[in-house]
């Protein structure tokens, strides 16, 4: 048995729960791993209150939160291919196995191991953070030299695509709120305060002429605000908001197998692809973590160091 965190049914905070379960045994295409770290992003809570489909893989209640983690092979399912018992992996779980527990399980084409001198806090940020940074850019497909304007700079995947950017050449300004700034402008990105300042009349200032590109992640009347200053609405790519479309723009297009996961991972071996981790908590302080991202109220990338 080990200890997981999860949630008894769709709702709120109020329907998250601590609970003991049997190690998951994998089911074909899977490994069960002991998760070392997990990751915690926007789309957990987005799971736990029911608002996307299709990536519970038809489990019961109670089920774990958590969509990426790495951690030490314990067990193979059928037909897993390119990783061994006691391999140090990182990756998805697709399954709905859950990464906030001490044991889960990955799906194995999702899954790459984790190369040496990368450590698993780092390999953890990659999955969802790190492979959606390499997908918008690689979709955008920008010159050196070239303007692009991340909407929602702060977080996780923000920073991520930042960094990346700034690593491609690229000039970047980023919008997001006054606590966000510091690590903004670390990696050598223009911020701009939209708590302070109106953010289309700044960009503008800027970048008189209209952005190469636009990627965002705040949605909403955000995206729609920032949208107008592209040179060419099909250079616009949202990550979560996919009225984009209407507007002329683009959704990211994902590639979650193992070759961008050990794409990921090379790049950030080279500091090309730095993720941010502003804070790593317990797994017994796994809702206040999950809170914090939930809120709004975190910089970069959290994590929980399950082992």
């Amino acid at each position: 048995m080990g200890q997981a965190w999860g949630f008894g049914r769709y709702g709120g905070p109020e329907v998250q729960e601590f609970f003991d379960r049997p190690d998951p045994v994998p089911g074909r295409g899977e490994v069960l791993i002991r998760v070392g770290v997990a990751g915690v992003n926007p789309l957990d809570h987005l799971l736990r209150s029911g608002l996307v489909d299709g990536l519970d893989g038809g489990r019961p209640f109670p089920r774990v939160l958590g969509m990426e983690a790495a951690g030490t092979v314990l067990a193979l399912g059928e037909d897993v291919n390119g990783l061994q018992l006691g391999d140090p992996v990182f990756g998805f779980a697709l399954t709905g196995g859950g990464t906030y527990a001490e044991t889960t399980v990955l799906s194995a084409p999702n899954t790459a191991r984790i190369p040496e001198g990368l450590s698993a806090a780092v390999a953890a940020t990659l999955p969802v953070a790190g492979t959606t940074a390499v997908d918008v850019l690689d979709q955008l497909g920008l010159p050196a030299g070239a303007t692009v304007l991340v909407n929602g700079v702060g977080g996780g995947v923000g920073l991520a695509v930042a960094r990346l950017a700034v690593g491609r050449e690229l000039r970047v300004i980023g919008t997001g709120s006054a606590g966000k700034r510091e690590h903004a402008e670390a990696i050598g990105v223009r911020f701009i305060d939209y708590t302070a300042e109106d953010v289309a009349a700044a960009a503008r200032e800027l970048v008189p002429d209209g952005f190469d590109g636009i990627v965002d992640l705040a949605g909403g009347a955000s995206l729609r605000t920032v949208a107008p200053l592209a040179r060419d609405p099909r250079t616009v790519i949202a990550v979560g908001d996919m009225s984009v479309t209407d507007l002329g723009g683009r959704f990211v297009e994902r590639r979650v197998d193992r070759e961008n996961l050990e794409r990921s991972a090379r790049l950030a071996l080279d500091g090309l692809l730095a993720p941010v981790i502003t804070a790593v908590h317990p797994l017994s302080d796994a809702p206040a973590a999950l809170a914090a991202v939930e809120n709004g109220h975190t910089s970069g990338k959290v994590v929980i160091k399950v082992a």
